[in-house]
């Protein structure tokens, strides 16, 4: 990776692409290249207390940031991996800066009309555990969502959604069952993992 060409760094992550319900969050942040932040690395590593603290600590050190939901029923109609790059163009527009190098993790990037093209941008497989602006995106990603999710659970209590987060874990399934679909279930996922009829 070579980074004199460009002046800063963005890192893009999301959260969310495996539960039955709620949205896909993405989220980009880009930093001056000297910040550093003590503990970040992948949101999947670190406890939601230590996630909650940092959201912050990268909120208030970072140049700019944005974050964009992508909502169940766009991920039923156009399917989690195009749900998933819509995120990402959303967030990529929302941007003020353009002189970065976008660092995605994974190893797929491609938007529609071909407007991946305008960007330098490299995929890297575990990114959000080696890259610092990938991590720092993987956190904003995971607290938006996982905050979300908390106050679904408000709405809709029975699904217990602040413990698992829509995903789909046993008492998840179960709860399903008892209660059926509600409005912010993914109809397509739980087709295929439940084998219900919608």
């Amino acid at each position: 990776m070579q980074k004199e060409k460009f002046k800063y760094i963005c890192g893009i992550d999301e959260a969310g692409r495996g539960p039955l319900a709620g949205p896909v969050v993405v989220a980009c942040v880009i930093f001056n290249g000297e910040t550093t932040i003590e503990g970040v690395k992948d949101s999947k590593k670190l406890s939601e207390k230590k996630r909650e603290l940092l959201f912050d600590k990268i909120i208030n050190s970072c140049l700019e940031y944005k974050i964009e939901l992508i909502d169940n029923k766009t991920i039923d109609e156009i399917n989690i991996l195009n749900a998933t790059m819509l995120g990402m163009e959303k967030c990529l527009e929302g941007l003020q800066n353009r002189n970065f190098k976008l660092l995605i993790d994974g190893n797929y990037f491609k938007l529609r009309n071909e407007i991946h093209k305008n960007y330098d941008y490299e995929t890297i497989i575990g990114g959000d555990d080696k890259i610092f602006e990938i991590s720092c995106a993987s956190i904003l990603a995971k607290v938006t969502r996982d905050r979300l999710m908390k106050d679904y659970d408000k709405i809709y209590p029975e699904y217990l959604f602040a413990k698992h987060k829509g995903y789909g874990t046993k008492e998840h399934m179960d709860r399903i069952r008892q209660y059926g679909l509600c409005d912010i279930h993914r109809l397509t996922f739980c087709r295929k993992f439940l084998q219900i009829s919608i």
